[in-house]
């Protein structure tokens, strides 16, 4: 039994629909689909999502979000008519525009996937399951998730084939909560592992995870096989084909993931699978990712190895400044913390004066500017050629390390350069191992 979700890009306009239609029905096992908004057609195109947020904003202010709720009325009256479908999309769009006023921001937002997932129900001659009933979430919006699998399994039970919108469910007060941006991912993931779902296929506009970003890289090779630990390191630093939080569920229960390009059904995508189950690459590495804009702020002190709970007090200063740390890489007399550089710039004075106040004298420098690159590979703690390619790689390219981390994970390492370096050395690494 697979369970299958599909993006905005897949199910934008009625051309869109035929052809998740055309893959759902091509194979028996596709159960229960999770759709998404309807995504952008064109590059100049706006999202159902990014609309309804701006009728929700709009209302808020007692302003007329008339202009925006017709461009989605549009959208959805395009699909249905192309389509032949018979839901009374206009009574469903009416009640929602006199309920965007009266409900929460997630109410609103939720309508696209919840109206896609109406239209979708239809068209597949599928049930409609409203994720409104099964995905439950506590008063602060925080999922509940033995709740969560026990009403999807309930529901579920005696449902041979549905269509369960993605993104939004239910708090305990009765008001509709979501995921963050993109969690309609997050929602296929748990049905698939409240039902013990044989394979989660993820269907979007591309063929799965490619070993480096093709705005950086020129056709980078795509990814057949991740282990869910690689895929956890690469979408940390900006891989972002699929929700960060969607491993969890499936990873859990052992339950592998398929990538999957709705408009190449034809390419098999990424699988991403367990730990144990991973093979062997055909390459030394899995895949290299980074972020920009990342400031390090080192922490000098003679003798700090022996100064006992320096590292905490330390800490405890980046935490009641609400400064979220990323790495920490240390040596004998030194501390550095890596963080976000627009934390840095609100908080510099801030966080020069309680480190001085905390930790008595030290010294304090700050290197901004600074870009985070991980090379992930399930290898790369055994084959310690890897390595030595990678740095011989780039020092014949003149790219100076700011940050080497390879300490806090044995199946990546992680380096900073200057952010002027970061797209020759994602270049010159990938041209190393793959050309």
């Amino acid at each position: 039994m697979k369970v299958c979700k599909f993006g905005g890009s897949s199910l934008a306009d009625a051309e869109q629909f035929k052809k998740v239609k055309n893959i759902v029905l091509s194979d028996d096992a596709r159960s229960f689909v999770v759709p998404s908004a309807p995504g952008k057609r064109y590059k100049t195109d706006i999202k159902v999502t990014d609309l309804l947020y701006a009728c929700y904003d709009k209302s808020v202010r007692g302003m007329s979000f008339e202009n925006e709720f017709n461009m989605i009325s549009e959208r959805f009256n395009e699909i249905k008519n192309q389509l032949s479908l018979t839901l009374d999309i206009d009574y469903e769009l009416e009640k929602i525009k006199n309920e965007i006023p009266l409900k929460n921001r997630d109410y609103a937002s939720s309508r696209g996937e919840y109206l896609n997932g109406k239209l979708l129900a239809e068209y597949l001659g599928f049930e409609f399951v409203d994720s409104f009933d099964i995905m439950i979430f506590d008063y602060e919006g925080v999922l509940l998730d033995d709740k969560t699998r026990r009403a999807v399994r309930k529901r579920l039970e005696n449902v041979e084939k549905a269509v369960i919108p993605g993104f939004y469910g239910r708090d305990m007060g009765n008001n509709v909560r979501t995921f963050s941006r993109g969690g309609s991912d997050i929602t296929g993931s748990l049905i698939a592992y409240a039902l013990g779902a044989d394979i989660y296929e993820n269907w979007t506009d591309v063929s799965g995870f490619l070993l480096a970003d093709p705005r950086i890289v020129e056709n980078p090779v795509g990814i057949e096989t991740v282990s869910y630990s690689e895929l956890r390191e690469l979408s940390y630093m900006g891989a972002n084909v699929l929700h960060e939080e969607a491993t969890f569920p499936v990873r859990k229960a052992g339950i592998p993931i398929n990538v999957r390009n709705t408009n190449r059904p034809e390419d098999m995508g990424t699988m991403i699978v367990p730990d144990n189950a991973a093979r062997e690459s055909t390459f030394a590495l899995t895949g290299i990712s980074g972020k920009k804009d990342f400031a390090i702020v080192t922490i000098t002190k003679e003798r700090m190895n022996s100064d006992l709970g320096f590292a905490r007090r330390a800490l405890h200063v980046f935490e009641a400044l609400s400064i979220p740390i990323e790495h920490m890489p240390a040596g004998i007399d030194t501390l550095s913390v890596v963080i976000h550089q627009n934390d840095l710039r609100e908080k510099r004075d801030m966080l020069i004066t309680e480190i001085k106040r905390t930790l008595g004298a030290v010294e304090l420098f700050f290197t901004e500017n600074i870009s985070l690159i991980a090379v992930v590979g399930r290898t790369m703690s055994r084959d310690i050629s890897s390595s030595a390619r990678m740095f011989t790689a780039l020092a014949s390219k003149h790219i100076d390390l700011k940050l080497i981390d390879q300490g806090s994970s044995i199946s990546s390492i992680i380096i900073g350069v200057d952010n002027d370096n970061f797209e020759p050395a994602i270049n010159a690494i990938y041209g190393e191992f793959f050309r």
